[in-house]
């Protein structure tokens, strides 16, 4: 695509090991011919799949984006712990798994499964007074951050096998999980529930929300063919859709209030006018809808 020929909408990434999310944005910057690019939740660079990043106008979706559910493939290693919880920290301890067996790895998963309290990895991007973590733990500092709740709703082990002469355990799982939960910190929590100490070996995130890797392309296919999924069409696969009237329309683009939905939906609701556009998001707000965002007609950047 012309780096002139710029539209608003979303790009599904599969991010190669190695880029930051910021490199991949710096990069469909370059490609789009647009500054105004953004990303829906952070990748480490060691990790791959699905990012999600918003193109002009779409850039306001991401903030919905970020809070959607997010399904990882993942290999566990038990036996060492490493000051990043993944393979790309400092080995801190070692511990002989051998003796580990599989009914006790599964057991110990099924605990690390549903509703729990997680204490994020120190090397995450929370802000500690100001600081983020990561930066205070690679220059040598100490951060204890406070647990919070997350939700693992699948934690399912495909393989187990030895390594390292049997020294090792490597676990294959994939994870469905809520916005906030760290795979590293449960690749950690299931080493220490099981006494041996344990990292992240390798991480794919193959879905976020509606998106999955099957919509995803390369970069090295986006330099071919920059394929955007249109405002249009990435609103209705993201939020419930309401069919507004073309006087609906008028009202909500000129930031009028107009009659609740009405359909019992607690988030966002995609309101689309006759000719297919997304005019903006939703939310009932008693007898009113409240408009969360709206788009500004005629001009993509807006």
């Amino acid at each position: 695509m012309n780096s002139g020929q710029v539209r608003s909408g979303l790009i599904i990434v599969d991010k190669p090991q190695g880029w930051t999310s910021h490199d991949v944005v710096g990069r469909l910057r370059r490609l789009a011919g647009t500054r105004k690019v953004g990303h829906a939740g952070t990748l480490d660079p060691m990790a791959t799949g699905v990012l999600v990043v918003g193109i002009n106008k779409a850039t306001r979706l991401l903030t919905y984006i970020v809070g959607t559910t997010k399904t990882y493939e993942a290999t566990i290693r038990l036996g060492q712990a490493t000051v990043t919880d993944d393979a790309e920290g400092e080995v801190t301890t070692e511990t002989i798994a051998a003796a580990v067996t599989d009914e006790e790895i599964r057991a110990a998963v099924a605990n690390l499964t549903g509703d729990i309290q997680q204490v994020p990895s120190s090397v995450s991007a929370i802000k500690v007074n100001g600081e983020r973590s990561y930066a205070k733990v690679r220059a040598g500092g100490e951060v204890n951050l406070p647990a919070r709740p997350v939700t693992v709703s699948r934690f399912e082990v495909h393989d187990i096998r030895r390594e390292n002469g049997g020294r090792l355990r490597d676990v294959d799982v994939t994870v469905d999980c809520s916005s906030g939960t760290y795979i590293r910190a449960l690749a950690r929590d299931l080493g220490a529930a099981l006494g041996v100490g344990g990292h992240l070996t390798a991480l794919r995130r193959t879905c976020v929300g509606p998106f999955s890797l099957e919509q995803a392309s390369t970069l090295e296919e986006l330099a071919e063919d920059l394929r955007v999924l249109d405002l249009d069409d990435a609103a209705a696969d993201l939020f419930p859709v309401r069919s507004l009237s073309a006087a609906e329309a008028e009202d909500l683009s000129h930031g009028r209030r107009i009659g609740a939905t009405g359909n019992g939906q607690p988030g966002p609701v995609a309101a689309i006018d006759p000719d297919g556009r997304v005019v903006g998001l939703l939310e009932d707000k008693g007898e009113q809808a409240k408009a969360l965002l709206v788009f500004t007609p005629g001009n993509e950047k807006a």
